[in-house]
C-alpha cells in the first residue's frame, strides 16, 4: 500500500515538476524510473535505500551511464 503511494508521488513528480527542469540525467534509467522499479521489486526500506544511494551518486564527478537495479 505504501509502495503504491510512493510510486504515485514519483509519477506525479515526473508529470508536474520534472518537465520544468532541463534534462541532465547522468544515468539510464533516470532516478525517478529507478525508484519506481525499486519500489515494485523490493520492500519499501530497501527500495528507499537504493533510491537514496542512486541520488547521492548524481554529481559532476560520477560518469553516470547504465546503472541497472540490483
Amino acid at each position: 500500500m505504501l509502495n503504491s503511494i510512493l510510486i504515485f508521488i514519483v509519477k506525479l513528480y515526473q508529470k508536474l515538476i520534472s518537465p520544468f527542469f532541463i534534462s541532465s540525467c547522468r544515468f539510464t534509467p533516470t532516478c525517478s524510473e529507478y525508484t519506481i522499479e525499486a519500489l515494485n521489486k523490493h520492500n519499501i526500506f530497501y527500495a528507499l535505500f537504493l533510491a537514496t544511494k542512486r541520488i547521492l551518486k548524481c554529481h559532476p564527478w560520477n560518469r553516470g551511464g547504465h546503472d541497472p537495479l540490483p
